[in-house]
């Protein structure tokens, strides 16, 4: 890990994720036993800081929660993973956002989140971004109004302005892409602003509509980026392993690899780095309880012959 790295700032979500874990997915109407289940402070953000803080590197998250006890335990269970929550903020009223997930156990999952509108609100404060405070920023498609203002704020530093591209409104992705100095899009997401359902194609007409760094995750696929000097679309493999629990898996990827650009690292490198964080997490239940320390990642990317240094 390079020393004195400046904290990341992740900007978005941070929910009250229930999650059981099921023998198979329902079919239909009924009561189904899980096999196990677990109830933890998430969101894709705040998953995202988690796994910054796991893998060495300074975080602090932006988000919102609810006037609730809920929100007090949210961000108690968020600050214990090591992340900086002083800019979380407590919308008055408000409900804390929460959500219910079923996980089978090949990893596939059905998810149901609520969001109270009064989270989404514009911010009434934004925390200094500067390139004096913070090495980067990571901003989720969650909270987009706050999103957008970091991103801004970001590029306006000349710090890396990474966005989370995943499924959302158009109107989101409208706002937020043309901010965004490099993004990360999920394979739905990709297929869904491009029309297109392969993931390296998808690439190519990202690059050509943006003038960011684009690159797309495809699950067991691996991920594709597109590289300016070449012109080309590259590919890193994903691991080989047995998928338990996939959920926050896209997070705990994302935030390797804003973490890996904080840090001045070659992209073929952040791209391994990242994919095998990921990779680890899908082999335990839990969502982003499963994000991996640096030392266990490091260690597996030497077994496959990845040089860490």
């Amino acid at each position: 890990m390079a020393e004195g790295v400046l904290p990341i700032l992740c900007v978005g979500a941070l929910t009250l994720d229930t999650i059981f874990e099921m023998a198979e997915l329902p079919s239909g109407p009924g009561k189904f036993i899980p096999v196990a289940a677990v109830e933890i402070a998430a969101g894709m953000a705040s998953s995202a800081a988690t796994a910054i803080a796991r893998l060495g590197g300074a975080v602090a998250l932006w988000a919102s929660v609810g006037e609730d006890a809920t929100g007090t335990w949210l961000i108690q269970e968020i600050a214990a993973e090591g992340v900086d929550c002083g800019a979380v903020r407590t919308v008055s009223a408000a409900r804390s956002a929460f959500a219910t997930i079923l996980v089978d156990q090949d990893g596939e999952r059905i998810i149901v989140p609520h969001y109270d509108a009064a989270l989404l609100s514009p911010p009434e404060v934004m925390p200094t971004i500067s390139k004096q405070a913070h090495s980067a920023v990571l901003v989720d498609v969650r909270w987009p109004l706050a999103a957008a203002q970091a991103l801004t704020a970001a590029r306006q530093a000349g710090i890396p302005a990474v966005l989370d591209a995943d499924v959302a409104r158009a109107e989101t992705h409208e706002l937020l892409l043309p901010l965004a100095s490099h993004i990360v899009a999920s394979e739905p997401a990709a297929q869904q602003l491009t029309g297109c359902a392969d993931p390296a194609e998808a690439v190519e007409r990202l690059a050509a509509q943006f003038e960011s760094f684009v690159s797309v995750t495809a699950g067991a696929g691996g991920v594709y980026w597109f590289d300016r000097d070449t012109n080309q679309v590259r590919h890193c493999a994903a691991p080989k392993i047995a998928a338990r629990d996939t959920l926050a898996a896209g997070d705990v990827f994302h935030g390797a690899f804003v973490l890996g650009l904080a840090e001045g690292r070659p992209m073929d490198w952040i791209m391994r780095l990242a994919s095998m964080a990921a990779a680890i997490k899908c082999e335990s239940f839990g969502g982003r309880l499963g994000a991996p320390k640096r030392g266990e990642v490091e260690a597996r990317m030497v077994y496959e012959g990845v040089t860490t240094s």
